[in-house]
């Protein structure tokens, strides 16, 4: 027990020396710093924040249609004027409607054009001549048949009768005699033939000889005589006796309708179209409606709408650059479908820099104001530091972390080549 309780009492002195040698370690070498919060930095008169380079001017392209990629016309980093065509989708529908729409304006600007320019002078001279044979045609109705018009109508009526008796009377004596004549001439060239045809008859090659054609040509005359003879003898057939009873009461008709008075019915149809002559040379003469010239302006006005509209959608399969820059990203590949307002380009100015920070609390933003003096320093060029002033203080807030945080717009007051588009940068701003 004894030999315990001394070293319990050893082992108590031994802690009390070492802490006493502990107290004098702590006297004489500072404690460890506490850790520092990432908040802004704040001094009397600034205010040390993070911020971001940027160009001061950019934009993310898309396209207002949904399409298949067919040609990239600018590399990807290459640097592009304002309106330079950037990339184009497939347009092959879009070129048809601009066609269609097209051909559609030209019809109705044609029509426009003939409405507007009236009947030619060909049309109305036309006209005009349709009404003098309109009147011409009254005045002959109500003056009744001229002596000339009867002397012929009676004329024709005088040779339909003669043509009528002849055919009764029959062939006249002369001619019967004359076609005797011919039969008995065609008989005898026929015995002729005939005898010099049967001296050869025997022979073998008969068919062959001139006398066998001889034969066959006085066969053929003799035949067409008697048949000559037997039609003028016979006299004419009831069929040509009724055709010529036919002209005569025709030919009698027209005697009568041209000696006979106008009939109040041919008068009214003659005034008719007397009326209507003057009308269609009335209405060429007063060219076209106001209202039907107006309704072509409108189809006109519809029509190039159209072409506008249809222009309108294959401009929209071409994405142009809005403002010179550089092409910094370019998303698709040809042959890829890009969707309407996906992003498809990144271009921007990189010619021209600003520094964004987000960092500025409720508390700090109300401390600084547009112009106030910035110190620029960046993390990846640690020999640059660059002065600016800041441009805009945007006025909306937002929750970032559980703080009100607001966006400032800082531009440096010299251009500096090495920068790049995201570098981080430490941003000490003059306070108010």
């Amino acid at each position: 027990m004894k030999k315990h309780g001394v070293a319990i009492l050893t082992a108590l002195l031994v802690a009390v020396l070492l802490a006493a040698c502990g107290n004098r370690n702590a006297a004489s070498t500072p404690a460890a710093p506490a850790p520092i919060a990432a908040t802004p930095v704040r001094a009397d008169n600034e205010i040390i924040v993070d911020g971001v380079v940027v160009p001061v001017r950019s934009a993310a392209l898309n396209l207002p249609t949904a399409g298949i990629v067919d040609e990239i016309l600018v590399a990807e980093g290459a640097p592009v004027s304002a309106g330079e065509p950037i990339l184009r989708l497939r347009s092959d529908r879009q070129q048809a409607a601009v066609a269609q729409a097209e051909a559609t304006l030209g019809a109705a600007q044609a029509r426009l054009a003939e409405l507007s320019a009236g009947a030619r002078t060909q049309e109305i001279e036309a006209a005009a001549a349709a009404v003098d044979a309109a009147t011409a045609q009254i005045d002959r109705l109500q003056a009744g048949a001229r002596t000339e018009d009867i002397a012929a109508a009676q004329a024709a009526v005088d040779g339909a009768q003669a043509s009528l008796q002849q055919v009764q009377e029959g062939a006249p004596q002369g001619q019967i005699i004359a076609a005797n004549t011919n039969v008995a001439d065609a008989e005898a060239a026929l015995r002729l033939a005939q005898a010099a045809y049967d001296q050869v008859a025997g022979q073998p090659d008969v068919g062959r000889r001139p006398e066998s054609l001889q034969l066959e040509q006085a066969t053929n005359a003799y035949n067409a005589a008697v048949a000559q003879l037997n039609d003028l003898t016979q006299g004419a057939t009831a069929a040509e006796i009724a055709a010529a009873q036919a002209a005569v009461r025709q030919a009698q008709a027209q005697l009568d309708s041209v000696k006979a008075a106008a009939r109040p019915a041919d008068l009214a149809s003659a005034q008719a179209e007397l009326r209507r002559a003057q009308a269609q040379f009335d209405l060429l003469k007063a060219g076209t409606r106001p209202e039907t010239v107006a309704a072509a302006e409108a189809d006109v006005a519809s029509a190039r709408a159209a072409v506008q509209q249809a222009q309108a959608a294959l401009d929209e399969t071409v994405l142009t650059a809005p403002f010179a820059g550089t092409v910094a990203q370019l998303i698709p590949a040809v042959g890829e479908t890009v969707s309407p307002g996906a992003p498809v380009v990144q271009l921007a100015d990189l010619t021209a820099w600003q520094i964004e920070t987000d960092d500025l609390t409720e508390l700090d933003v109300v401390r600084i104001s547009e112009g106030s003096q910035v110190l620029l320093n960046f993390d990846a060029l640690p020999n640059v530091e660059l002065t600016g002033h800041i441009t805009q203080i945007k006025p909306i807030g937002v929750n970032k972390q559980g703080d009100i945080t607001y966006t400032v717009v800082i531009i440096p007051d010299e251009f500096n080549d090495q920068l790049r588009w995201n570098m981080t940068a430490a941003v000490t701003i003059q306070t108010e």
